[in-house]
């Protein structure tokens, strides 16, 4: 069950990648069966838990299994790319290429399932390798427009130059006597090694999480289309570095520094990028934004050790923003504008799904009885378990989400107003399907009820029984469960900033700015002038050392070599060429000479006979 898991989208996507523009008219008809079977074979796996290994290296298998983290977290990749790919039929029209996109969309929800069932470094290395690489291909989808491309090619070097990590962990692993790689085996490495194992499994899941400094590379990924964005920002990509490190949460206990460096890094990012979110004029990027600060919460479930919390802010934060980036698709589609101010009034125009974006606005901002309330008070009470002031920066960050939940809520749900209406900013991604201009589509809207349900529902997460439950599936039992007391408090903050947002806004219209906030924190040009630029600087700097030190010793040897070879034909040459004429002259004439006493004649041998007696009779009577 668990390789027909991993291999029905692994097959599907191939064969639409391979099929090429051919196979478009029958993409969609491809891809919505082969993501049902995904999510009934992952429902089951989840229940019958399977483990499956082959042989790879020698002593180094390839392993997969399903355990009770890893079950949550296939049926959620599972559930959400049916919702994605539905609504893709509607975004990507049949004049595009369809096969290329959803068999990218396949392939990379097959290296998702095997990053969250991998048992062992070569596994998790090979998924998360074909994951960036698909995830550069959906960012870059529409490669014909510069900008687009380029906003891929930074989300991927961001995230690539952070993998690395990985590379650097499996290494100490194979030096540690981990010979296997097992992920398991990390935490029983030596000192040292055990060090740089976790130092290069942060490094590689803050970049894929977008964990500061990393952050702006998912304000790039807005470039793809929706589907792309709900995708990767909800239960995939960007949670597969939070997933990371709960899996890993042992590697983190065992290591001084690194629970409490990924406890603050999570915190900050949370509060940071927040505060980011509040201020963004377009939709998306409040969204994405949002993303970065909601997986901070499960980054510091991970340092904290609240692991069952840390899966039910994941699994809550999945659905809903799934919900909230369908949600901004169909009014892309509909207005053809993202910014904010222009979405003024869209909730009024398209009432079932402005109802069904407040359900996930009002989730998102940790309103009770909802579920990230329930769930990110999970996260907040493993916080203060560790200390009261991580637990005040957690509701502080808190407060940041009901903020620019409420902000957005309020601005879509406001009257449209004359010069809201004249906005022009337009996303290209916001195709019109066969139901015609300005129509979102049975298509585009058909996901989001099915999202919404389970935004609702899982705040059941807030009672007890249903939360000792959840948290011995995931496989820790007797986490402590937030208090009463506590939910009172988080569900006031979320309560009071949220409207205190909505009614700032309804007063004094949208707040949006493009100061440091707004430009994501300047992470981007930071990023360029700490890596970037030295990168450049240290390039041209070598290339020079290659030009003139290396190149020219080239050309100086090979000039050398030229002059002597001249010199030799010039003067040397001639004297070696008149000493073998010189030889051969003197060879032929002693070969004259040898030739005469030669004659044939029986005498003159006799008489050469005699002198050479002579001769002898000489030396001996003088020696």
């Amino acid at each position: 069950m668990l390789w027909t898991l991993v291999v029905i989208p692994l097959i599907a996507g191939a064969a639409l990648l391979a099929s090429g523009r051919r196979a478009d008219r029958w993409a969609p008809g491809t891809a919505l069966p082969a993501a049902a079977l995904t999510l009934a074979l992952a429902v089951g796996a989840a229940v019958r838990r399977p483990e499956v290994s082959a042989p790879f290296l020698a002593g180094v298998p390839f392993g997969l299994r399903v355990d009770g983290l890893s079950a949550v977290l296939i049926v959620l990749v599972a559930v959400v790319l049916l919702a994605v790919l539905v609504f893709a039929v509607g975004e990507v029209g049949p004049g595009e290429p369809r096969a290329r996109f959803f068999g990218l969309m396949l392939l990379f929800a097959a290296a998702m399932l095997v990053t969250v069932t991998a048992t062992s470094m070569v596994a998790l290395l090979m998924a998360w390798e074909v994951m960036g690489a698909t995830s550069y291909g959906l960012i870059g989808f529409w490669w014909h427009e510069p900008e687009r491309a380029r906003s891929g090619t930074i989300a991927f070097l961001t995230t690539r130059g952070a993998d690395l990590g990985l590379y650097l962990a499996a290494a100490a692993a194979m030096a540690g006597g981990a010979g296997a790689l097992a992920l398991d085996g990390l935490a029983t490495l030596p000192d040292g090694w055990r060090d740089a194992a976790a130092a290069g499994v942060l490094l590689a899941a803050f970049g894929k999480s977008a964990q500061l400094p990393f952050s702006f590379w998912l304000s790039r990924a807005m470039a793809g289309p929706t589907a792309v964005s709900a995708l990767l920002h909800s239960a995939t990509m960007v949670a597969a570095g939070a997933y990371l490190l709960l899996r890993l949460r042992p590697l983190l206990e065992t290591t001084a520094w690194a629970a409490g460096l990924v406890l603050w890094v999570g915190v900050l990012t949370a509060l940071a990028l927040g505060a980011v979110a509040v201020v963004q004029r377009d939709l998306k990027q409040l969204l994405a934004a949002s993303t970065c600060a909601q997986v901070g919460f499960m980054v510091l479930a991970a340092g904290a050790g609240g692991v069952a919390g840390g899966a039910a802010q994941l699994t809550a934060h999945a659905v809903t923003k799934t919900l909230l980036f369908l949600s901004a698709g169909v009014w892309l589609a509909v207005l053809g504008r993202q910014s904010l101010s222009g979405l003024r009034g869209a909730a009024r125009r398209k009432p079932m799904v402005g109802v069904l974006f407040a359900i996930g606005a009002v989730t998102l901002a940790g309103v009770p009885p909802l579920s990230i309330w329930a769930a990110k008070d999970a996260v907040l009470t493993a916080a203060l378990h560790s200390s009261v002031p991580l637990y005040l920066l957690g509701l502080a960050a808190s407060a940041l989400s009901a903020g620019y939940a409420g902000r957005a809520l309020m601005l879509v749900w406001s009257p449209a107003d004359s010069t809201d209406s004249t906005d022009s900013t337009v996303d290209a991604d916001s195709t019109v399907d066969a139901d015609g201009p300005g129509r979102a589509g049975r298509w585009r809207t058909a996901p989001l009820p099915l999202l919404a349900a389970p935004a609702v529902l899982l705040g059941a997460f807030a009672v007890p029984p249903v939360w000792s439950a959840f948290a011995d599936a995931v496989g820790h039992p007797g986490e402590p469960a937030p208090t009463w007391a506590e939910m009172a408090v988080s569900a006031a903050v979320a309560l009071f900033a949220t409207g205190a947002a909505a009614a700032v806004v309804h007063r004094r219209g949208d707040v949006g700015e493009s100061g440091v906030l707004g430009d994501w924190l300047g992470l981007e040009r930071l990023a360029r002038r700490v890596l970037v630029t030295p990168a450049d600087v240290l390039a041209g700097l070598l290339a020079r050392f290659d030009d003139r030190v290396v190149d020219g010793g080239v050309h100086a040897a090979a000039g050398a070599g030229t002059a002597v070879a001249r010199l030799t034909d010039v003067r040397i040459e001639p004297v070696v060429d008149a000493g073998v004429r010189g030889v051969a002259r003197g060879g032929r004439a002693l070969g004259r000479l040898a030739r005469r006493p030669q004659t044939g004649q029986l005498h003159q041998y006799y008489a050469q006979a005699v002198v050479v007696l002579a001769v002898l009779a000489l030396l001996l009577a003088v020696l």
